[in-house]
This record gives structure tokens, sequence and C-alpha cells, in this order.
């Protein structure tokens, strides 16, 4: 990921020297199993881990093993090699790796990286969860206009439009939770996944250590099912940051301008126009986001893999993985600062609500009429040549009803069914759902 859109988190957690760490962890480990079972000389895997405290994986040692890897044109075989040489432990040099292949410390390491990434995805989502939460509570019973096609249709609650974006990232938040289960695997099973040369306990020594379980049916590789799982539920946590965006933007807009994101002394909105005040940030989501979902594709593409395997997934992987986990962590970092800076236009609410002069109270009229006795066609009639002509000459829909002949509803009844009140009256059944 470019540095414009990475944090600090991710940014450490994907280094190049941070995956070495990781690869070296699972190394150690392997030799901790292996001493159990003795078949390799206790105090080895200690004698590793000493040297890498006197001298821990940094910077230089990733431009080792890129040294190497030139010549090698193999990732592993050139990090074994680098952390012989960078730990001058030549004498563990015949047991490092043993039984292992390749695939066994990438994937498994791979999949600690990611659990990680999750749980700093899911820290940055229960931020979010609480700012939309509270947006919802503070504007529950807030009279607002509710748009179907974009257009004015009847009143609505303005906190409810954030019970919903809240509810559906709730939906993202389990689904994420169910992901990180998903990619919490060790494999260590040997070059085909049969354990020929590295028995289970090894396997299961590590991944108890790193917090991880055993794969159930390994090949040469973790199946790419699980990362397809992972990048789904990144892909849809980004199409809800992007529904919030979208609906945020358009009430911004100087037509409307319910709310706005918020806008930093010394901000400018254009190059050219002093007086902007761009939705940018919003902008900036709804871009992201994009990139958040067409990386699904890709990780769909890396789950059919030839026989036990072959490395078609590991270049995408170097790409979407850290990208998707950075990708989502900036967005809900970026969307926490907007909504928690959102300036709501409480008056504009009312004025909106009022815009077409009554016409969104027009399916209540139509129900009180048929109440009252009319045929539901001669009701819609009714309402709908009032409503048509009000479009036309600009006058009040209430005030043409009342002196429409052939409404049989009273002034009474008429203020009852122009009162938004009664479109929130059960409002605090659908809170109530979400105990708030």
């Amino acid at each position: 990921m470019i540095e414009r859109y990475q944090t600090p988190e991710m940014k450490a957690l994907w280094t190049e020297a941070n995956k070495y760490r990781m690869w070296a962890e699972v190394e150690a480990l392997a030799l901790e199993a292996w001493e159990r079972l003795g078949e390799v000389p206790p105090g080895t895997a200690r004698r590793l881990r000493q040297a890498l405290e006197a001298r821990p994986i940094d910077d230089a040692f990733a431009r080792r093993v890129a040294e190497i890897e030139a010549e090698t044109r193999h990732d592993i075989v050139a990090f074994t090699r680098a952390l012989v040489e960078w730990t001058a432990l030549e004498a563990i040099a015949r047991y490092l790796h043993l039984g292992l292949t390749s695939t066994d410390v990438v994937d498994t390491a791979q999949n600690a990286l990611l659990v990680r990434a999750v749980d700093l995805v899911l820290e940055a989502l229960s931020p979010v969860l609480e700012d939309l939460k509270a947006l919802a509570v503070r504007y529950k019973h807030t009279p607002a206009v509710g748009r179907t096609h974009g257009v004015h249709a009847e009143p609505t609650s303005f906190g409810l439009r954030f019970l919903s974006f809240y509810a559906a990232l709730k939906r993202d938040q389990e689904r994420l939770r169910r992901a990180r289960e998903g990619i919490r695997v060790a494999m260590i099973s040997g070059s085909v996944g049969n354990y020929a040369h590295v028995p289970p306990e090894i396997e299961a020594y590590v991944a108890e250590r790193l917090g991880l379980v055993p794969e159930a049916v390994s090949t040469q590789v973790v199946p790419r099912d699980r990362h397809a799982e992972l990048l789904s539920a990144l892909a849809i946590l980004g199409a809800n940051l992007e529904r919030v965006a979208v609906e945020l933007r358009h009430l911004q807009r100087t037509e409307v301008l319910e709310a706005q994101e918020p806008f930093a002394e010394g901000q400018t909105g254009s190059s050219s126009m002093p007086h902007k005040k761009n939705p940018v940030a919003l902008e900036n989501i709804s871009g992201l986001a994009r990139l958040l979902k067409s990386n699904l594709q890709a990780a769909l593409e890396n789950v059919a893999l030839w026989h036990e395997r072959d490395i078609s997934h590991s270049s995408v992987e170097r790409v979407i993985l850290p990208d998707s986990t950075t990708l989502a962590h900036y967005l809900l970092r970026r969307m926490h600062r907007v909504l928690q800076g959102l300036v709501v236009h409480e008056a504009n609410l009312k004025r909106n609500l009022e815009l077409t002069r009554g016409l969104v109270y027009s399916q209540r009229v139509l129900n009180l009429l048929i109440e009252h006795g009319l045929d539901r066609q001669a009701a819609y009639r009714l309402v709908q040549r009032n409503a048509l002509k009000s479009w036309e000459t600009g006058q009040a829909f209430r005030d043409l009803l009342r002196t429409d002949p052939e409404n049989p509803l009273s002034a009474e009844a008429l203020a009852d069914a122009f009162d938004p009140e009664w479109f929130l009256r059960h409002v605090d059944a659908i809170y109530a759902r979400f105990g708030l």
C-alpha cells in the first residue's frame, strides 16, 4: 500500500522485516517441537532465540534476504541462509527447517499476521460503531424527509439512518470475527500435506504456541477459500462504509445541506473557489472502498490451485492481503474522524421536510380517505389530482385538499394527517431491538 493510505500499525505489521521475524518464530517453534520429540539436541531453539535477541531481525536483514534471493530465486532458501549467517549459528543449520516445506513456514506465519491484522481492523471498527450509535440516539426523534429513487417520499427519523448503518456494521463485525476464526490456522504438514517428513505433533505444537489451530486437511498450502472468506468480509465492510459515505455526500449537497463532514481550520476546499467545502474525506472513502471490493475477485481466483499446490496465488497475496487489511484500517480511521465531527443542520432538515408543501403526507391522506369510506381507486384519484396540482401551481397540498368538494376529511383530520410525529410512532420499537 502506498504511504498515503497506510496506518502506523499496519505499516509496521506488514514490513518485510516483520514478516521475517514471524518466519523465524515459526522455525524456532518447529525446533522446540522437534526437541520435545528427541530429534533435535536440547537447547537448539533457545540458542536461535538468544542470537535473535542479541541481533534482532531488521531492515538490514530483509535487504540481505533480498540479495541472496536474487541468486537463489527462492525466498525461503534465501531466508534460511540469511538467518544462519545473521545469527552466526552454523551448528544449528542442519536442524533449521527440518522436515518442513516452504509453505509450512509462509502460510503459518502469514495467517498469524492476518489474525493480528483482523484484530486491528476490529479495534478500529469499534469507535465507528459507537459514533453511529451516538448519532442514532441523538437524532432518534428528529423528523426528516425520507427519499426513494432520490425523490422525497415520506417523513422518517433522521437517526434511523444511522441506526441502519450501525446494524450493517455490526454484521460486518460478526463477519470479521468469523473470518478471523477461519484464517486462524497453522499448516506444518510437509511437501504434499501428508506429514511424511514431519509428524502432526510438530504442527500441533507450533499452532498452539502461535494461538492457531492445525489445518484439518492441507495440501502443500492452506486452502485459499479461507483467505477468500476474509477478503469477502473486508470487501463487504468496504461496501458498507461506502454506503455511509454516499448517503452523507448526498446530504452535503448545497441544495440539501442536512449534514456536512468536518472542515478543519486552515483547510481549503478548492484551489480556485475559496467558498468551497467539499466532502473530500467521504469521497476518499467511496474511492478506496472500490479497491477493497475489487481485491475480493483476486482472492476468489486464488482458491483453485493445481493439484497439491502451485504458486499462482503467492504473487497476488503479496499485494491483496497487506493492501486490503491496511485499506480497511485506514477507511475505518477516516470514517471515525468524519462521524466524530459531523455537522448536522437541523433547520435544513425541517426546511427540506416542508419543501414539497406537504406532498410527503399523501399516503397518510389516502389511507384516511379509505378509512372514511372512500373506494381506494376514488381516494387515490382525489389525492393524486390535488398532489399534481400542487406540483404544477406551487399551492400547498393541504390547502388544495381542504377546498376540494369531494374531500370528506375535516380540518382536524387533515391536521392529523400532516403531523410528522405520526410517522415516528414506532421508532422506539426499532431501537429497542438494539437495546437503545
